[in-house]
């Protein structure tokens, strides 16, 4: 992602350290104390987020290969992703469209809604993308630029967040709101930075761009959470601008909730930049007031997103299951508390 960036803090020449992949089963997960400035830490509502159980949806999505538009892998993935939906026993509505990437390629897309309690009038939107980036154009190496991305945190790590909600929500009586989970297709095909073109950040969220411009009938939300690279080795997510611009009352909603849950640390409050993302179309065209939880890596060299963005590098090796637990967990904090 992401397109148009504008960081508040000067990238420094050092790249990150990243820490080694570690499972830590199903229970409550590594929790890390809220600094002082923090809303205190209360009980954790709602389920459990397995996070041993969405990492294996992040793996699934990547046996297909990548996830690239018009391609076998692509098809037989929303295949799955459809069915795994059903199995969680949500209803299930598809946006399918032919739309222009930036290069004139016509690019065979689906939106996928999986519907939890649709019967409730009130309702929380839940999205991600779930297409891969057709080039790594932000690889080290020149040679890789022109090859396709696995992208398990820049797509399948946001779907696999949602996947496990929707398998833990399908037996709770206790929620009173219904859930969409949205699957945004065509997010990457945006302008490679090779091609020449100038990007005016109008070929990326292609799919976003669609469903906000045309919603299902009658459909209206309380308010959206946008997952984008919710999966990676020391992912922070800073506060961004365009949520805090759109979203303010969302963002502090959110933010309060990963303190409640113990996650706080994952969830400074501080800025980080101004993003174009599938949550733009969200908030101006379909007026639905969304906040992305996206990283910022402010003292990586290789991208403000993290060393993986667009590189080969982005694979499931690059996975940290802490990182799906903490922002699976403030995601269901957010929906359940009052």
């Amino acid at each position: 992602m992401k397109k148009i960036v504008i960081f508040s803090t000067a990238l420094i020449a050092t790249l990150i350290a990243v820490f080694a992949v570690g499972k830590n089963g199903c229970g409550e997960g590594e929790k890390v104390s809220p600094s002082e400035e923090e809303a205190p830490v209360a009980e954790i509502v709602g389920p459990a987020f397995c996070a041993d159980s969405a990492y294996e949806y992040v793996a699934k999505q990547c046996e297909f290969g990548p996830r690239v538009m018009n391609s076998a892998a692509h098809d037989k993935c929303e295949e799955w992703i459809i069915a795994k939906f059903k199995q969680f026993g949500c209803g299930i509505k598809t946006q399918k469209v032919d739309l222009k990437g930036y290069d004139g390629t016509i690019l065979h897309s689906t939106n996928i809604m999986a519907s939890v309690r649709p019967e409730l009038k009130k309702r929380v939107l839940i999205c991600a993308h779930w297409d891969s980036r057709p080039w790594a154009d932000n690889d080290p190496d020149s040679t890789n630029w022109r090859k396709p991305v696995m992208a398990a945190n820049d797509g399948a790590s946001g779907v696999a967040v949602m996947l496990e909600i929707a398998r833990l929500l399908q037996n709770d009586k206790t929620l009173n709101v219904g859930v969409d989970f949205v699957c945004f297709d065509a997010e990457d095909w945006g302008t490679p930075q090779w091609s020449g073109v100038q990007d005016d950040g109008t070929s990326w969220a292609l799919g976003a761009q669609y469903f906000s411009a045309n919603l299902p009938q009658g459909y209206d939300a309380e308010y959206g959470i946008l997952l984008d690279m919710v999966g990676g080795q020391g992912a922070k997510f800073y506060q961004e601008g365009m949520s805090k611009q759109f979203a303010p009352d969302v963002l502090r909603r959110v933010w309060r909730a990963a303190a409640h849950a113990g996650y706080g640390s994952f969830f400074p409050k501080k800025e980080g930049g101004m993003i174009t993302d599938d949550h733009i179309p969200v908030n101006k065209v379909a007026r639905i007031p969304t906040v992305d939880i996206i990283p910022y890596y402010p003292d990586c060299e290789q991208s403000g997103f993290g060393p993986t963005w667009h590189t080969v590098s982005d694979d499931l090796a690059h996975i940290d299951v802490n990182t799906l637990k903490a922002v699976g967990q403030t995601v269901i904090q957010t929906i359940f508390e009052k």
